[in-house]
C-alpha cells in the first residue's frame, strides 16, 4: 500500500499594513477685517434749478399710505375681505348692533345691508365696541379700505 501523499499547504500571504493618507490640517476662514474707515460720500450734484435756461421742476408731493379721515357717522373702515366666506374685517371707529343698517362705500364699492352677524375672534357678538376689529358677514365683495356708514 502506498502512502497517500497530503498536498502541501498553501502559505497564506503576510498580511500587508495599510497605509494611511495623512490629511492636511483643514483651515478655518477668517472673517474678513472691516475696513476702519468709511468711504467718504458723493458730492451731490447741482440742482436743475442752478442751470441756465431750464425751468425748475415741480416738486410732487410723496405719497404715503396715511388713513382716511372718516366723516362724522362714518362707523369704521374695512382693513380685510375674506371672499371663500363673504365676510369682511373691520375697525370700528364708533358702536354698532346687529340688526342695525350700514352702507359701504369705496371707489368701486357701493351697498347697503343689514347687519346679520358679527364675530371677534370666531365668537360671535352683539355690539362691536370703539377700537374691535369685527368680521362682519357682507352681500358683495368689499375692498379694504371701503367706508363703513351708520344708516
Amino acid at each position: 500500500m502506498a502512502k497517500k501523499k497530503k498536498p502541501a499547504k498553501k502559505k497564506k500571504p503576510a498580511l500587508k499594513k495599510k497605509r494611511t493618507l495623512k490629511r492636511k490640517p483643514v483651515r478655518k476662514s477668517r472673517p474678513k477685517p472691516r475696513p476702519k474707515s468709511r468711504p467718504k460720500p458723493r458730492p451731490k450734484p447741482k440742482s436743475r434749478s442752478k442751470l441756465k435756461g431750464r425751468p425748475q421742476p415741480k416738486s410732487r408731493p410723496k405719497s404715503k399710505s396715511r388713513p382716511k379721515k372718516l366723516d362724522k357717522d362714518a362707523v369704521g373702515i374695512i382693513t380685510h375681505y375674506f371672499p371663500h366666506v363673504r365676510a369682511a374685517v373691520f375697525k370700528a371707529e364708533q358702536p354698532l348692533n346687529v340688526g342695525d343698517m350700514i352702507k359701504i362705500k369705496g371707489h368701486t364699492t357701493d351697498f347697503m345691508q343689514k347687519v346679520a352677524s358679527m364675530q371677534i375672534d370666531r365668537t360671535p357678538i352683539t355690539v362691536a365696541k370703539k377700537g374691535d376689529e369685527i368680521g362682519l358677514q357682507v352681500e358683495s365683495r368689499v375692498r379694504r379700505k371701503d367706508i363703513v356708514y351708520k344708516l
